[in-house]
């Protein structure tokens, strides 16, 4: 979706710095780059509230299907890493689909993508309420109101991410290193006084039935979506052409071995327990208590919290980037383009996003929706948002190459591979519905698709009306 007067070719050759749109050029280093994949994971929440629900369909199979959902994510970050090497953009994902195929497929990209990153900032605003309704009644017998602790969580984030895009990313690194921290060390200790043992029933997957592994295979997808995000960094991150890429890949990496050694870890310390690991809240507090570090256990539900607000932070960072992009593109009013000249970062289109965030959650919580159900409902939407960028990014890598003079085979082969596991997951997402209310977040996100796709149409016939 390029001006109609350019090449793809030319679009990317002119993209070999950075389009910087206002953003202070070059702030970030490598390891400020990868918090922000990172942070928009929030691993050490999975470790806690996603590994249960995938082991209720996994069971000792859970390790395997992280496994799974580890190589799906490579093959996609194969396909943006590549992309980030020819150009960087706070649009990011948007930006690749848009200077490559025609306009209906940019626009698709950029709804869905900038969907994804808001409905995953409300579903960890809502987890960071169920943590925040946990801890006070342990400690204070008495649950917070939701919506205060709402507000309060999207408004800090937005202040943050107006204040200073370093600062934002610098606190979201050692939020989410503390929380992961706390995690490994419990697993360490239960090592070193129990032994080191070897769970021959998870690797022979005993009792697993194959059946289960689609349906918890969109389940662990859900504990990856996000690590593309540094993309969004792309014109305040120092040598994005380099840094961003190794970004998403580490991350993805560091991720998939993270969730791998949880779940079996929380797979055998389950055993002999009188609860089951599918049926416990606060898994790893459970473990901490076993291995006899009761303490630890409550600083990683607190931990768990803070990096559900890591996460709030981070994809009201990716997603008003994405907003200020739409907005350059023609896609959404010009007001959103608009950035702070002493902090360097998009402030209408923040408050816009965290007032989003707020609005959706705030709106649940009205219903009298749990935090818990907040993170699954919001979660699921999110992953149609994500799987239809990945999806996008995958078959435009080819042509983008292919007008640079750089086709390949191999990379052909590689996307077309990455577009059938995008949509065998949808698929297995589809079959695996299990409840009235997941089975309207597909006809929700198609909705939301179309409206996005009429809202494009209408401002480009107003703006063709307006030039003749």
């Amino acid at each position: 979706m390029s001006d109609g007067t350019s090449t793809a070719g030319e679009v990317y050759e002119s993209n070999r710095g950075t389009e910087e749109y206002g953003l202070h050029k070059g702030v970030l280093g490598p390891i400020e780059t990868l918090a922000q994949s990172v942070s928009a994971m929030a691993p050490s929440t999975s470790s806690s509230l996603t590994i249960p629900l995938v082991f209720a369909l996994a069971g000792n199979g859970t390790w395997f299907v992280y496994l799974l959902a580890l190589g799906a994510t490579l093959l996609v970050g194969f396909c943006v890493s590549r992309f980030a090497q020819l150009s960087a953009s706070p649009g990011s994902l948007y930006s690749y689909t848009a200077n490559t195929l025609p306009s209906f497929f940019g626009v698709t990209a950029a709804w869905g993508l900038l969907l994804a990153y808001l409905a995953t900032g409300a579903s960890v605003a809502g987890g960071t309420l169920y943590y925040s309704v946990l801890l006070c009644q342990q400690f204070l017998h008495w649950s917070p109101p939701a919506l205060p602790v709402l507000a309060a969580v999207c408004a800090i984030a937005a202040w943050i991410a107006y204040r200073d895009v370093k600062l934002s990313a610098e606190l979201m690194l050692w939020l989410e290193a503390i929380s992961i921290g706390l995690v490994l060390i419990v697993l360490a200790v239960l090592v070193f006084r129990f032994g080191l043992q070897i769970d021959v029933d998870q690797f022979r997957l005993k009792g697993v039935s194959f059946s289960a592994l689609g349906p918890a295979l969109v389940l662990s997808m859900f504990s990856f979506v996000g690590f593309e995000s540094a993309t969004t960094l792309g014109g305040e991150a120092r040598e994005p052409l380099r840094t961003i890429p190794r970004a998403v890949v580490q991350c993805a990496v560091l991720a998939g071995v993270f969730f791998m050694l949880c779940s079996y870890s929380e797979v055998l310390g389950f055993r002999g327990e009188s609860g089951r690991l599918s049926e416990s809240t606060s898994p790893l507090h459970l473990l901490a208590a076993k291995a006899g570090i009761s303490p630890l256990g409550v600083a990683i539900d607190f931990g768990a919290g803070i990096s559900m607000f890591a996460c709030v932070l981070a994809c009201t960072t990716a997603a008003a980037r994405v907003l200020m992009r739409m907005a350059h593109g023609s896609l959404l009013p010009g007001a959103l383009q608009q950035t702070s000249r002493r902090h360097g970062t998009p402030g209408a289109a923040i408050v816009v996003s965290a007032t989003l965030m707020l609005a959706a959650t705030a709106g649940l919580a009205m219903r009298g929706v749990t935090g818990s159900d907040m993170y699954d409902w919001l979660g699921s939407l999110a992953v149609f948002g994500f799987l239809t960028a990945y999806a996008l990014v995958a078959i435009a890598l080819p042509f983008a190459r292919r007008t640079l003079g750089q086709h390949s085979h191999w990379v052909a082969l590689l996307s077309v591979l990455t577009v059938l596991v995008m949509i065998l997951i949808v698929i297995f997402d589809l079959r695996s519905t299990s409840d009235e209310n997941h089975a309207r977040i597909p006809w929700i996100f198609l909705a939301y698709i179309a409206a996005g796709l009429a809202w494009h149409a209408l401002r480009r016939k107003k703006s063709n009306g307006i030039a003749k």
